[in-house]
């Protein structure tokens, strides 16, 4: 068996394991100058056989997948095409945009995009930057007409110095190679290796994957996807256990650690287990004293502004309410777990009669990810209020837990994730819309664990009334995304949002991570981005004046050809053509 020549099994117990991880380690060490200083005609090379490669496994990656989470055959499995190839095959289109602008020495992004906020009132300081970062071409325009995406950065970053702040690893003149380890998410697959093209494209290193053993059946798959970089000893692939990981992370050939996972795994790696990791926790003595980047998830809001809402208006706000708690049966970072709305809203009880109809009646499904049904029996065990919505595939049930007390500062639910399909709802004072949004911004603040992502949902005429307070009450949400009218899941679909915690943590404080992945323009100091789109689908968007095509999203769990439209988009962005952007419009328009 030729361990150096394709990837790391660990799975042959006549091998002993730690002899294939030095040797994997050993080749990326060796290889690590020259990709740092691979010429960006040769980075390029490897995107676009990257890109081949992704295409010629795309069918195979989703069956597996959906097979694995019990879905294959249904209008669910359009969720794997739309959180698996698609959103690296678009990683891949726009990294090579960006390092062609990079190579004629142009701007990776027009002037015409950035823009600034307006000093806050008072302060006498420059506006926030702000850059628009999707749509990012004009098919774009038509795919997910009305959504948009901007990258806000730092405040220390200004319009002038902008572009030093932007891909400065390819101004360095002959840069040192370093070897990452990559621990890859188990849920979401193309988490993985959108994590090793950060780590190749942005920060220069070679990269060993480290899979999940839930999601490690898509070994083969990420074999092909990586086989240029693996045939020239720039990335390798593992599987295995903790213990591997173990290994790894305590490997001398290994120089920084990237994980996504959550803030327990975490603390383990940096500061080891038990009373006396708890201990190193404290006094901030780290046991690893490498570079760790990390994605850790979060308890995520969704803020629902009392506004002008129809009937229409709130069935398909609960629908997309469900879509966000149930999208991978809720094993998601991002899922929604706390429904905050306003205690003087007239509409909310029937809201919320809404969400629980809509979760009870989503399209069936099992709780795949391990852990799930025991997160959710001991939510049910501390929450006497908790209700079971909808008939349980496999014993798990939907849960939902209404009325918390927003006051309760120890509420589990405000602080840790339940990773599995339950939704709590707390209602918060405010005398109008604005009042609200204070406060839900101050309790989304304060209160919750995590500064991943939060989304607001909010009628179009309440954004028109709120004005300038609205702008000021997103600068405020210290998230790494924030969306508008729509899931923080699509940020982190789009390749050129920055997807991370919010700015500041630390190791010994961890929150949400350290570290944005994704953001293909390669900004350096990205704050947060902010993903807008339309508050209803087409072609009742028309009469609240919002002048977009897009009909109700694919990513919706309601979405009855969600399966047909991922692979159609897919196969478009593959290939573009008129006839794919067509028949693509057609099929999502069948929702």
């Amino acid at each position: 068996m030729e361990i150096s020549a394709r990837s790391v099994p660990l799975n042959d117990p006549a091998t002993p394991a730690q002899a294939e991880l030095d040797a994997a380690v050993e080749t990326l060490r060796a290889h690590a100058d020259a990709w740092a200083r691979l010429g960006i005609a040769g980075k390029i090379r490897h995107l676009r056989a990257m890109r081949a490669h992704t295409v010629e496994v795309a069918d195979e990656w989703v069956e597996l997948a959906a097979q694995a989470k019990g879905i294959a055959g249904t209008s669910l499995a359009g969720e794997e095409w739309l959180s698996g190839p698609y959103p690296l095959l678009t990683a891949i289109d726009r990294l090579t945009a960006t390092l062609s602008a990079i190579a004629r020495d142009v701007p990776v992004i027009s002037d015409r995009a950035i823009r600034t906020r307006p000093p806050a009132a008072g302060s006498g300081s420059a506006g926030q930057v702000i850059v628009d970062v999707f749509p990012a071409q004009p098919s774009d325009r038509i795919l997910l007409s009305g959504v948009r995406a901007e990258i806000w950065m730092e405040p220390e970053v200004t319009r002038e110095t902008l572009r030093e702040n932007t891909a400065s690893f390819y101004r360095q003149r002959e840069p040192s190679g370093f070897v990452t380890l990559v621990l890859g998410a188990g849920n979401i697959a193309s988490i993985p290796p959108l994590d090793v093209l950060d780590a190749l494209y942005a920060r220069g290193s070679v990269v060993i994957l480290k899979l999940n053993p839930v999601n490690a059946y898509l070994a083969p798959v990420f074999e092909r996807v990586f086989s240029s970089f693996v045939d020239e000893g720039f990335v390798r692939i593992a599987q295995g256990g903790a213990d591997v990981g173990a290994q790894l992370v305590a490997h001398a050939g290994v120089d920084a650690i990237h994980l996504t996972g959550g803030e327990r795994t975490h603390d383990a790696i940096v500061f080891g287990g038990g009373p006396e990791g708890e201990a190193r926790k404290r006094a901030g003595q780290p046991v690893v004293t490498k570079r760790v980047t990390s994605e850790l998830g979060n308890v995520t809001p969704v803020i629902v502004v009392p506004g002008p809402w129809n009937e229409a208006d709130l069935a398909f706000q609960a629908a997309h309410v469900a879509t966000q708690k149930l999208h991978n049966a809720g094993a998601n970072c991002i899922a929604a777990q706390v429904l905050v709305t306003a205690e003087s809203w007239d509409l909310a009880p029937a809201f919320l009669k809404k969400v629980r109809h809509a979760i009870g009646h989503a399209p069936p499904r099992p709780s795949y990810y391990p852990g799930s049904g025991a997160r959710v029996k001991a939510v049910e065990s501390t929450h006497p209020s908790a209700q079971p919505v909808g008939i349980p595939m496999d014993g798990v049930h939907r849960t939902y837990v209404g009325g918390l007390d927003a006051a309760n500062a120890g509420e589990p639910l405000f602080e840790s994730e339940a990773f599995g399909p339950v939704l709590a709802q707390t209602a918060l004072p405010g005398a109008d819309a604005a009042a609200f949004v204070r406060n839900a911004v101050a309790f989304c603040n304060d209160r919750l664990h995590g500064t991943l992502g939060a989304a607001i949902l909010i009628h179009p005429h309440t954004i028109k009334e709120l004005g300038a307070a609205f702008e000021d009450a997103i600068a405020e949400l210290r998230y790494g995304c924030v969306t508008i009218n729509t899931w923080p899941g699509v940020g982190f679909s789009l390749a050129t949002a920055s997807w991370g915690a919010y700015p500041g943590n630390t190791l010994a404080d961890v929150g949400s991570g350290i570290g944005v992945v994704h953001n293909a323009y390669l900004f350096d100091k990205p704050q947060k981005s902010v993903v807008r789109a339309p508050f209803a689908p087409f072609p009742r968007s028309f009469a609240n004046g919002e002048r977009t095509l897009l009909p109700v999203p694919p990513w919706f769990v309601t979405h009855r050809h969600a399966d047909k439209v991922g692979r159609k988009l897919f196969a478009y962005t593959a290939k573009p053509s008129a006839l794919r952007l067509l028949a693509t419009v057609v099929e999502a328009m069948r929702a």
